[in-house]
């Protein structure tokens, strides 16, 4: 499970799984608007990552960002940390 602390949002982390085929599983997010932080967790289930990266980039709430800019912004750290490990 890859693990994400936010910056400038209610929600404190989220978490969440990606599979082989590059899909998103089992996103929690920890803290935040819990009917809504449910919402997104199910509207993303199963798609591809890449994909929810560039929806979900950019949306404002405060702070000049938003719990699914922090989701998008986690998925590009989980990018970056599993290019690191592969050229190990």
């Amino acid at each position: 499970m890859f693990t994400y602390s936010t910056k400038g949002t209610c929600s404190r982390q989220i978490l969440f799984d990606v599979d082989e085929n590059n899909k998103i599983h089992n996103t929690r997010f920890i803290g935040g608007c819990g009917g809504n932080l449910q919402g997104i967790a199910k509207l993303v289930e199963g798609k591809d990552i890449d994909e929810i990266e560039v929806l979900l980039k950019g949306i404002r709430c405060r702070n000049n960002t938003s719990c699914p800019d922090q989701l998008s912004k986690a998925i590009g750290e989980y990018k970056a940390a599993k290019a690191g490990v592969e050229n190990q």
